[in-house]
């Protein structure tokens, strides 16, 4: 069975899309868009202006909360959720109107993305932590900057500063998830750009499970604030279960691969439980055999079965 269907059908909650996108109210999705080919997106200081005003505009016309950004030279990241059901058209505009505008202003022709724009959708709470973290931290990734506070083009002075300016950016509900006090959010959320930027995060946009194994690895570092993100509220699930944490989800594959082999309705139920949050988390079906240890057509075999 498609991922897809198995979202729809309220088995999973969270997987990487390119094509046939969720658009669903509520969801929170980590919307990735790059350039075509090495083509730069953004050339001066006024194409950032008029990404961020469209940006503004589009979250103003189509009723989205957006958490995090960053425009970066040849692609951008978002984090957000619609409150309708028009995220495929709010994005369509954002992206058409800026390449349009582009094209026209530096006399180009041709398409300026590189394909449709990518969502990962997500409802569990470390992962909305860990996207919000890297999407911060990638100017120093790229060697851009030494510190993520001196990115000009990312939203991260409004997790920084308390006396940043009111915005149509809204960071408070990932600064909850570390702490109801905000200037204890801000700290603690600088701490973990901190041990972030000693992390090899990868690159999201060739590996589907970049944040994830990004998020795993600094909830290694401080495991009890993670536990503690893990139990806050769950984020709005309006098309299915949430994600088990991912330290959960470790301990669950090593007890199985431990554990006796059977072959019980039980025993296939379980198995078959840890193959789709798996695949929730953007793992292909040859990556998830090898972690689970038993074959690919035992995979497909569990995704077949009937609850």
């Amino acid at each position: 069975m498609d991922p897809l269907d198995l979202v729809e059908s309220g088995k999973l909650s969270r997987f990487f899309r390119a094509t046939r996108k969720l658009d669903s109210p509520g969801i929170v999705s980590h919307i990735t868009q790059r350039a075509a080919g090495r083509e730069p997106l953004f050339l001066e200081d006024a194409d950032y202006l008029f990404m961020l005003w469209l940006l503004k505009e589009i979250a103003r016309n189509y009723s989205l909360k957006i958490y995090s950004f960053c425009l970066m030279p040849n692609h951008v990241h978002l984090l957000l959720s619609p409150e309708e059901k028009n995220l495929y058209d709010a994005m369509r505009d954002l992206f058409s109107r800026y390449a349009m505008k582009f094209n026209r202003k530096y006399h180009r022709k041709g398409h300026l993305f590189g394909g449709p724009y990518r969502q990962a959708v997500c409802f569990d709470n470390n992962y909305f932590l860990a996207v919000s973290l890297y999407i911060h931290l990638n100017p120093v990734k790229a060697s851009i900057v030494a510190n993520p506070m001196e990115y000009r083009w990312s939203s991260i002075g409004l997790y920084d500063n308390e006396n940043a300016p009111k915005s149509f950016i809204d960071p408070s509900p990932i600064l909850n998830l570390l702490s109801r006090n905000k200037e204890e959010g801000r700290k603690k959320y600088r701490t973990l750009l901190n041990l972030g930027i000693e992390i090899d995060t990868g690159q999201v946009l060739e590996e589907e499970d970049a944040i994830e194994r990004f998020g795993s690895k600094l909830s290694v570092l401080l495991p009890a604030l993670f536990k503690k993100v893990e139990q806050r509220q769950k984020l709005q699930t309006p098309l299915g279960m949430n994600l088990i944490g991912i330290e959960t989800l470790e301990k669950k594959i090593e007890e199985m691969r431990r554990g006796p082999v059977g072959n019980s309705p039980e025993s296939r139920k379980g198995k078959k439980y840890l193959v789709e949050q798996l695949l929730a988390r953007g793992f292909k079906k040859n990556e998830i055999a090898l972690r689970l240890g038993v074959s690919r057509k035992t995979i497909y075999n569990m995704l077949k079965m009937s609850e």
